[in-house]
């Protein structure tokens, strides 16, 4: 069918110093853009002039002085002058209908994202400048006035230097959503970039913001890019997916973003700085700020983009979303575009569910969980183990038994600020109930079991803050050293590993030889142990401290650490004590930890193997984790003479245990080393 039309002739006269505007797609999001032009005319800014579409105008919303073309050529050829083009229609039609109307003469607001690849980015541009006509993207979210809140908290220093942003889309979509209209849930059709996508689309205006309160606009502002893409639904794009971004000021980007949440969340933003944090709620902008004085909320308002655009057509006064500045985000998109098609989601991870008079829609359990951590921990779905992602690169498995219990972890892939170490993760029992965590939301710096420290000669080790005695507190430095494994030997049931202990510029401080064993005990428990050396990798001693050596109290946590999952039911008792303030600090020879981990009951008996009297390190009330503290309240020194050199047992059982059960097992694991 063709497109309803009325004769231009017919056109009602337009009052002088208005703007006359085009609306190129009335149906969607266009609607709301005609609503927006309507506003306008009342006020006495535009007038529309005209419409084009494919489609008839059934409900007559345009009236009957507004004619509609079936494209802009036929518009051009009516002779009808046009200064606004507002383009709300698929993303594979933003490019030639952009061209046409700055051949036209007009200035274009063009709905996000911009265009379906880079090159057709790049020509835009170049084909807006040498008609010099303005070109404003519709990420709605960059004219709310919360983002110069941000850049004023981080000018001012409330919450210091920025160091990390994060975004945040938690949606909800059905099935109804992927068959709206014949591009939706598309990568492309008949051989032309659709590019639809959690990531592109209907989440976009959250990447888009990211990267803009990152600094990172234009292309040149990304300088590493990663991206990682799922699907849920029976379609072709992504609906769960992580993209990470590094800018070329070297601030990490995490966009985490899903359709298959169990409930449609607000998304936001997080604006992390040195001393305290932003969150930003776009679509109400609101913005919620806590730092050092506590916290306080922000209400602003926004600035339309339209308007913006008239703004500057009669006054000069900048874009708020200019064509150049949306070039970060088409280096996003691109990246989707290329990259090999989403992986399908197994479905045994999948829920589907139906509410009254909606169509089905896919829920991904947990989604919330790893989506927050993949923001906080600077990392992907893969990388943080979730269930339903792809495995993680490992530098090889445990196997007891007959069966794997453990996966060994290079560290490679966790961000800088979580101190990267190799580690073991997941840990689980003979009876396949999984006894550790990885960056989880408490301290995304925890890395399932490894040796960790985070004073070695004012270098951090262990991820995170840094507390030291001057401060008398937490503070974000850039002080965050890595282990890199140099060698290794992985042979039945031992694992040797040489690590370097490397600092922010690449220097070796520390040379650890690290030595693991694994063995059967009996048919619910099997033995980990441990035995490291930390050596100088100089001629020069090296301190060793923690919080606790550095005057916080209680605080001497480093050396050996387990960070186990969420549990509930715990127990955690030696031979002569129980409960966490009774345990921690102490120094009996061994340490049980006996809860349900998801329903099943395990329990963790860790027994020094050396002569050294380090205090157990105990945490339960506020997460659950355990180690030796290798300086409890006092740095040790490693010379080349006299390197510090540990060593830990630790029985895995299926179960829970009490102390009588404990020792006997203790007993049972003993005669089994010596036979």
């Amino acid at each position: 069918m063709q497109p309803q039309t009325v004769s231009v002739t017919a056109a009602r006269t337009v009052p002088e110093g208005r703007v006359r505007v085009c609306l190129v797609g009335i149906g969607g999001f266009g609607g709301r853009h005609l609503a927006n032009i309507r506003r306008l005319e009342d006020e006495g800014r535009v007038s529309l002039v005209a419409a084009v579409d494919r489609r008839i105008d059934e409900d007559g919303v345009l009236g009957p002085d507004v004619p509609m073309f079936g494209d802009l050529e036929q518009l051009g050829a009516a002779g009808l002058d046009v200064d606004v083009v507002v383009i709300s229609t698929p993303i594979d039609t933003h490019f030639d209908l952009a061209l046409s109307a700055l051949r036209m003469g007009a200035d274009v607001l063009l709905e996000k994202p911009p265009v379906a690849h880079l090159e057709q980015f790049d020509r835009l541009l170049e084909a807006a400048g040498a008609v010099d006509r303005l070109v404003q993207v519709g990420f709605q979210s960059l004219g709310s006035h919360s983002l110069a809140v941000v850049e004023q908290l981080l000018a001012s220093g409330e919450i210091g230097r920025l160091r990390a942003v994060g975004a945040t889309g938690l949606w909800s979509r059905d099935t109804d959503y992927f068959t709206r209209s014949p591009w939706a849930g598309r990568r492309r059709m008949g051989g032309v970039d659709v590019v639809d996508g959690v990531v592109t689309n209907p989440l976009a205006h959250a990447v888009m913001t990211a990267l803009h309160l990152a600094g990172a606009s234009t292309r040149e502002d990304v300088a590493e890019l990663r991206t990682e893409l799922y699907r849920a639904n029976a379609i072709e794009s992504d609906d769960t997916s992580v993209v990470r971004v590094r800018t070329a000021a070297g601030i990490p980007v995490t966009c985490a973003l899903t359709l298959c949440a169990a409930e449609q969340q607000d998304p936001f933003i997080t604006v992390d700085g040195t001393e305290g944090q932003a969150v930003l709620h776009y679509t109400q902008d609101r913005l919620t700020v806590t730092g050092p004085e506590g916290t306080r909320v922000v209400e602003s308002g926004r600035t339309n983009l339209l308007e913006n655009l008239l703004d500057a057509r009669l006054r000069g006064t900048p874009l708020l979303c200019p064509l150049v500045s949306t070039g970060a985000f088409m280096r996003v998109l691109d990246a989707v575009r290329t990259a090999p098609d989403p992986v399908p989601i197994d479905p045994a991870h999948v829920r589907w569910v139906q509410d009254r008079g909606t169509a089905r829609r896919a829920v991904l359990d947990g989604i919330e969980d790893w989506a927050g951590r993949a923001v906080r921990a600077q990392s992907d779905f893969t990388g943080l183990g979730a269930p339903w992602a792809s495995p993680a690169t490992t530098s090889g498995s445990v196997v007891v038994g007959g069966r794997e219990v453990a996966q060994v972890r290079t560290g490679e892939d966790v961000a800088p600020t979580a101190s990267p170490r190799p580690f073991l993760h997941p840990v689980r029992t003979l009876g396949g109930t999984t006894v550790t965590d990885q960056q989880p939301l408490d301290h995304v710096w925890h890395l399932g079991v490894s040796t960790a420290l985070q004073d070695v000669d004012g270098l951090n080790f262990w991820g995170g803050r840094t507390y030291t005695r001057e401060a008398q507190r937490y503070a974000w430095r850039d002080d965050h050293g890595r282990v890199v494994r140099v060698a290794a030997h992985h042979a039945g049931d031992r694992l040797d590993e040489e690590l370097s202990w490397t600092g922010p510029d690449g220097t070796a401080v520390l040379t650890e030889e690290r030595h693991w064993t694994f063995r059967p005990v009996h048919e619910h428990a099997w033995e980990l142990g441990l035995r490291f050396r930390l050596s100088p990798a100089g001629e020069r001693p090296v301190r060793l401290g923690s919080p606790g050596s550095n005057g916080r109290a209680g605080g001497g946590y480093g050396g050996f650490f387990w960070r186990l999952p969420a549990c509930t039911d715990a127990d955690v008792f030696t031979a002569d004590a129980a409960g966490e303030e009774a345990v921690h600090g102490s120094t009996s020879p061994w340490l049980a930890f006996s809860a349900d981990f998801a329903g099943r009951p395990a329990t963790l008996v860790l027994r020094r193997g050396d002569d050294a009297a380090d205090p157990w390190f105990v945490r339960h009330a506020g997460y659950p984790g355990v180690g030796l503290a290798l300086a409890w309240d006092t740095a040790i020194t490693t010379t080349t003479e006299r390197p510090v050199e540990r060593e830990v047992r630790v029985l895995v059982v299926d179960g829970r245990l009490d102390a009588a059960r404990t020792e006997a097992l203790l007993g049972d694991a003993a005669r089994g080393r010596d036979a």
